[in-house]
């Protein structure tokens, strides 16, 4: 948990909110999972409860109601107190797998961005290069008379031109 400025204390967020609200640079996929999570009750009732499950607060309240539970509530507490770590334990690998599942759509949403951008990236540096070597040919036809040109290329090195 973390102290707020105010004195309040806030669970933790699987995607923090403070990723929209923050001046920082961040992946376009974190801040599409973090508004889509932010505008979603059940995913953000599932974050809480998989951030809440995943602490130690978590297993000092466990501790501490079971050992009320066998000592104070019930004399024979084992068969009701088995009934509800099992369903408990149904319920909180529910919520393991949600947040499993939040986390691939993530990845899946990163890696279909990334390779995105890369892919760009590639025909950009493909155009910026074919037209480097463009200019190149041009800079040697214009001051030093030799031409590369395709046909050329083929048939061996390339003879200065004539007339220029």
């Amino acid at each position: 948990m973390t102290a707020q400025p105010s004195g309040r204390r806030q669970t933790p967020q699987l995607v923090p909110h403070r990723l929209l609200r923050s001046g920082q640079i961040h992946h376009p996929a974190v801040l599409a999972e973090a508004r889509r999570r932010r505008e979603d009750f059940q995913l953000r009732l599932a974050d809480r409860i998989t951030s809440f499950a995943g602490s130690m607060n978590f297993v000092w309240l466990h501790a501490a109601v079971f050992i009320a539970w066998m000592l104070f509530l019930e004399t024979s507490p084992w068969p009701t107190l088995t009934l509800v770590l099992s369903l408990e334990a149904i319920f909180l690998s529910t919520f393991v797998m949600i947040g499993q599942n939040r986390q691939t759509a993530f990845q899946q949403a990163k890696a279909d961005h990334d390779f995105q951008t890369q892919e760009l990236e590639l025909k950009t540096n493909t155009e910026l290069t074919r037209q480097i070597h463009a200019l190149t040919q041009e800079l040697h036809r214009r001051f030093i008379g030799i031409s590369h040109e395709p046909d050329h290329a083929a048939q061996g090195p390339s003879r200065p031109h004539s007339g220029d």
